[in-house]
């Protein structure tokens, strides 16, 4: 099943490439069009990170406890 962090990695390269691709073939110099195509992939990955960030949904413990390493038994 893929996600939506699937979606953004294989949307970073198809960016880069395709923007910087149709840039050029409109007349835009290679030499700006790299860092347009790069400036869209930025953008992707800000989104990821930042708007749609990574949520931790498989930590269990309360908000304000300290985190079990489970390393020290309490019940010995």
């Amino acid at each position: 099943m893929t996600r939506y962090y699937d979606f953004i990695l294989g949307l970073i390269p198809l960016a880069l490439v395709s923007v910087t691709a149709a840039l050029n073939v409109v007349g835009v110099a290679l030499s700006t069009a790299v860092p347009l195509g790069a400036g869209v992939s930025v953008l992707l990955v800000g989104h990821a990170l930042f708007v749609n960030g990574p949520v931790d949904t498989a930590s269990s413990s309360s908000p304000g406890s300290a985190p079990n390493s489970g390393r020290f038994n309490s019940a010995d």
